[in-house]
């Protein structure tokens, strides 16, 4: 990797407090404490031109290289992750099997990697109570403004600790499984997206997809563990 992407890549970076945060599933009637550990955050989602950096590959439905990259299941997203590291130098937070259906994540490797959706929602919340951290036209591509497509990242306001498009867009890959006895090895992703009401852009959101399918209106941002 040129000294250039890296020196940007690490600019995009945000190091976001530890703290802790309720997450809740309403439809199950569960709520649990996480503790958050400080960890870092990109400001955006990755965009089509760092996707094709480092994996040679333009899966989006939607061009345009500062648009967040969609289209990429759960598994792009993991090898992603492992194949900017490498390219850093830094060691890989995710072992995979062989088959691919079994990844393991080390989370003291200081490489990049998903964050968790509690991460995720603390990161999005930042530091705030309300499921959204602004007025909804203001911060969000949904489906009142779209225009029925992705838009270049970072056109509209941050929240408070300068997190672009957390809300709307596209939806986010995180790292977790949904509800392994329920949905066996569904993956969680947060945020809302492009073609969602209002009602879905919502920092407490949760939705679910096999970690193999890619959707045109999911994407994901990258973490590091500090």
């Amino acid at each position: 990797m040129s000294d250039e992407i890296k020196s940007h890549v690490n600019d995009l970076m945000v190091k976001i407090p530890g703290g802790e945060i309720i997450l809740r599933d309403d439809r199950i009637k569960r709520r649990w404490l996480v503790k958050i550990k400080p960890f870092l955050l990109a400001m955006y989602p990755v965009t089509q031109d760092l996707y094709f950096t480092i994996t040679q590959r333009s899966p989006s439905y939607f061009k345009g290289d500062q648009n967040p990259v969609e289209s990429v299941s759960w598994n792009d997203a993991v090898s992603f992750c492992n194949l900017l590291s490498q390219r850093e130098g830094l060691k890989e937070c995710y072992s995979i099997s062989s088959d691919g259906e079994t990844v393991i994540c080390d989370w003291e490797a200081n490489g990049y990697r998903l964050p968790t959706e509690a991460e995720w929602e603390y990161a999005c919340r930042a530091g705030a109570s309300e499921v959204r951290y602004g007025e909804l036209d203001k911060i969000s591509w949904y489906n009142e403004n779209s225009g029925d497509k992705t838009h270049e990242v970072g056109k509209k306001e941050p929240n408070a600790w300068g997190l672009y498009d957390m809300l709307g867009n596209v939806w986010e890959w995180c790292f977790d499984v949904y509800d392994e006895s329920v949905y066996g090895s569904y993956r969680v992703f947060r945020g809302g997206g492009w073609s969602d009401s209002a009602r879905g852009c919502l920092a407490s959101n949760r939705r679910r997809s096999h970690p193999t399918f890619g959707i045109e209106d999911l994407g994901f941002r990258i973490a590091r563990s500090i």
